[in-house]
């Protein structure tokens, strides 16, 4: 499907350089004048989304200039070019060259970093999440990702980044990420350290494990900004985040991450979206861990309990909960999988059964062997999941077992 143009300035000016028909050819110039910052690798693909919304780096926007000034012989104005320079509201597609993730997330990082507040109009847009969800499985892969620039990039730099998302998801699994100073600050890091590594020199292998990085950033940076009730804002930087994934050939990764988009999905009503971002997830991840199968299988069963398919949800449940007993014996050097536990997987089977209006079953058959007991590490989990086991037996009447009145329901969770 063909988009409207909305950058009318842009596109009058192609237009005047005879670039209009001529997009690649526009790239190419583009290209050349970057040598300087970099192998730049833009294409039409390229041309077709600035036209349409989305707002190269600075030095892009500067080579655009020289371009289209060289061809008109006149002077051009960066304002000419017609790229808002307050790109909040902006709307972001699934980039489809690596070269563009970089741009989009730059402009991303940027914007929070120097904003306190986000837009009121900010939603959803669940088309946007499908077409995610469908580039990020048939896509092919990124036949390389090497670059070279001015800056080197080693293994040790990108291992800082990882110990960096390390320390921010510790905080935003104790105590929560939707602070919005504890995102100016990751946003800053991300502006000031990762945008520039990216704009650097590294080989296929390093660059690689450097997009992977960026993708846990940028994804953690998607999950406080959901836990500030600010989604549109968290969909464009999970959108990112699996372009990231898709440029790191993790395809577990990018399955977990569109799995996050499925959970957002599924916390705003939209339980027929989230089902198919889930399947996406499941059906791109392959054979997978059981740490990961576990994850996403659970994600699919909230979907279709919220939307009342009542025997695919019991059966992914059962997937799930087979998958979780396999974990223990599991060896994976996977950390993003550790925070699943058997409180995650409780509650959501419990918030599943009470959804399909199941709650005898619920409070026979999930609650008590499922919460854990020691639940520091993970404790909003399991407030989750003491609070979709309190709900299970008020709506029973009988709140009074399990010390649903007594202090049992927030026995351990101090932080």
């Amino acid at each position: 499907m063909v988009r409207p143009v909305t950058n009318t300035a842009l596109e009058a000016l192609l237009r005047d350089a005879s670039y209009s028909t001529a997009h690649a050819a526009f790239a190419r110039q583009l290209n050349h004048l970057g040598r300087a910052h970099g192998a730049w690798r833009y294409d039409a693909a390229s041309v077709y989304w600035w036209l349409r919304g989305r707002r190269p780096a600075e030095q892009v926007q500067a080579a655009m200039t020289e371009v289209l000034g060289r061809r008109l012989r006149r002077s051009v104005a960066t304002v000419e070019l017609g790229f808002a320079t307050d790109h909040s509201d902006a709307k972001v597609s699934y980039p489809t060259t690596v070269a563009e993730a970089m741009d989009s997330a730059e402009q991303l990082w940027t914007a929070l970093a120097r904003q306190s507040r986000s837009q009121s109009n900010d939603t959803f847009d669940s088309v946007e999440a499908l077409r995610t969800a469908l580039a990020w499985r048939y896509d092919l892969t990124d036949q390389s990702v090497s670059r070279s620039g001015r800056h080197s990039v080693t293994t040790g730099d990108v291992q800082s980044l990882y110990a960096l998302a390390d320390h921010f998801t510790d905080l935003d699994r104790r105590h929560g990420g939707g602070c919005p100073q504890i995102r100016t600050i990751l946003a800053e890091l991300l502006v000031r350290q990762v945008a520039p590594m990216l704009s650097g020199a590294y080989t296929d292998a390093v660059g690689r494990d450097l997009m992977r990085a960026a993708a846990t950033l940028s994804g953690q940076l998607a999950f406080m900004s959901y836990d500030a009730g600010e989604h549109g804002i968290a969909q464009r930087h999970w959108t990112i985040a699996i372009r990231f994934a898709k440029a790191a050939d993790d395809r577990l990764y990018g399955a977990h991450l569109l799995a996050n988009l499925a959970t957002q999905a599924i916390y705003l009503g939209r339980a027929r979206d989230a089902a198919r971002l889930a399947e996406a997830a499941i059906d791109g991840a392959g054979r997978a861990p059981a740490a990961v199968r576990a994850r996403l299988y659970t994600t699919a069963a909230g979907a279709y309990g919220r939307s009342g398919d009542r025997r695919i949800c019991q059966a992914a449940l059962a997937k799930a909960e087979r998958a979780l007993g396999y974990t223990t014996a599991e060896a994976i050097d996977l950390p993003w999988t550790s925070y699943f536990s058997p409180a995650h997987f409780a509650g959501t089977a419990l918030k599943c059964l009470s959804d399909l209006k199941l709650h005898r079953q619920a409070s026979h058959e999930q609650a008590e062997q499922l919460l854990p007991t020691n639940v520091a590490p993970r404790v909003r989990a399991a407030l989750h999941a003491r609070k979709h086991h309190s709900t299970v037996y008020l709506t029973n009447g009988t709140a009074s077992r399990n010390g649903i009145n007594d202090h049992g329901a927030t026995d351990g969770l101090v932080g």
